[in-house]
């Protein structure tokens, strides 16, 4: 947290810097809100491409055909984020996360450029978390050696599921073998890092969820993020739904996964997040407590706090149509401010995902709404026995953490 002050606009070399500080500058003008300060600053790089579209995949992926711009697509993440510095200058980024897509895709040397051009641009935190995810099927171990010494210090790697049937029904370009000996590289490589795993998959018992499980946990990895499969919107699976566990057998894998991660030291501090101590996700967690992110790159979705004005983005998602609008200076496809009727809601979407909860002083630094704007949704919610809170914190409870669709719900509105 930095205490807001007037913010200086550089003079941009372009025109379209220039456009843009231009922008900026309308944005610290008087508005509806009143922050006292800026939250946390993280940067999110997306990169769209993909050996191969999943079919549960509802993320703005697209399968290579034949070789990627990987050039093309660097020079306009570079030309993207000067043109967005006008809104965060001098802010310092203390997290970076490089998604997709499948970043492993990229080659040493583009990564290297990459994180180079970060430095280069932005104040990066000498202890900044730098994310990148990986899938395994892309893992080479000098590849992924040139990548640490480039200064990527966290992967996060796309395992799914060790079982090769499963593997198969999700349409995964890895094997069993591969999935393992993608975690080994990332054992000699990294000291940081998380495994993705889903459960509930299709025709999966309870047995081969414990042992997936067990198989991930075999590692000791510093972080896992345990995904119940659900059929999203406009994909193969919402078309061609799979045959998955019933209601009582997910329900089963759940207490199985609170069970062991528990008896294994993990903290389940987030609906998916479990970690060992000191190991939780410091980019996630600014998402969680509603902090600021600028994203770059394809369909990249951004949240930027100004004195008076909480301002959301969302990119260009095609690759090709966004490499040409960010030529054209207009990257940026769609752009609002929340209003002061959705605030709380954003806020209590996000923040009622953590175990912990939150201080109530952090709902005011991060809206700048007084807390009682949401007296009633919190009355609600604590009559209801979803939510505990006194003067030092507000967090779900049991039944809140079960049912925390409904209990997101009261604040809507």
């Amino acid at each position: 947290m930095i205490p807001i002050k007037p913010v200086g606009v550089p003079v941009g070399p372009t025109r379209t810097i220039d456009a843009a500080a231009g922008v900026a500058a309308q944005y610290l003008q008087p508005g509806a809100l009143n922050l006292t300060a800026l939250p946390p600053l993280a940067l999110y790089v997306h990169w769209p491409w993909c050996v191969r579209k999943c079919p549960y995949c509802d993320f703005n992926s697209h399968e290579a055909k034949g070789e990627v711009p990987e050039k093309e697509y660097l020079d306009a993440l570079r030309a993207d984020l000067e043109m967005a510095l006008p809104l965060i200058w001098g802010r310092k980024i203390h997290t970076v996360f490089i998604g997709g897509g499948t970043p492993s895709l990229m080659s040493a040397a583009g990564l290297d450029r990459l994180l180079s051009d970060l430095r280069t641009l932005l104040p990066l935190d000498a202890e900044a978390e730098i994310t990148m995810e990986a899938n395994p099927g892309t893992f080479e171990a000098e590849k992924f050696r040139s990548y640490r010494a480039s200064g990527i210090n966290r992967l996060s790697i796309g395992i799914q599921s060790f079982n090769g049937r499963h593997l198969q029904a999700l349409g995964r370009i890895h094997d069993e073998g591969e999935a393992r000996r993608a975690v080994e590289i990332a054992l000699a490589n990294f000291d940081n890092f998380n495994l993705d795993l889903m459960y509930a998959l299709p025709e999966q018992t309870l047995e081969e969820a414990r042992t997936d499980l067990a198989t991930a946990m075999s590692y000791q990895p510093p972080h896992l993020s345990l995904y119940h499969l659900t059929m999203e919107p406009n994909t193969v699976f919402a078309k061609y739904p799979p045959n998955l566990p019933d209601d009582d057998t997910s329900a089963d894998m759940q207490d199985l996964i609170a069970e062991m991660t528990g008896a294994a030291g993990y903290r389940h501090y987030e609906v998916s997040a479990y970690a060992q101590p000191g190991r939780q996700a410091k980019h996630n967690l600014n998402y969680w407590q509603f902090g600021d992110y600028l994203g770059i790159g394809a369909g990249a979705h951004s949240k930027l706090s100004f004195p008076h004005r909480v301002l959301r983005q969302a990119r260009y998602k095609q690759p090709k149509s966004y490499m040409e609008q960010v030529a054209n200076g207009t990257p940026v496809q769609e752009e609002h401010e929340i209003g002061r009727a959705d605030m709380g809601f954003e806020f209590m979407l996000n923040a009622l995902r953590l175990q912990d909860g939150f201080a109530p002083n952090l709902f005011t630094e991060r809206t700048g709404l007084a807390l009682n704007v949401i007296e009633k949704q919190l009355n609600e919610a604590e009559g209801k026995g979803l939510i505990y809170r006194d003067h030092m914190v507000i967090r779900p409870t049991e039944l809140g953490h079960r049912f925390l669709n409904d209990l997101q719900q009261i604040f809507l509105g």
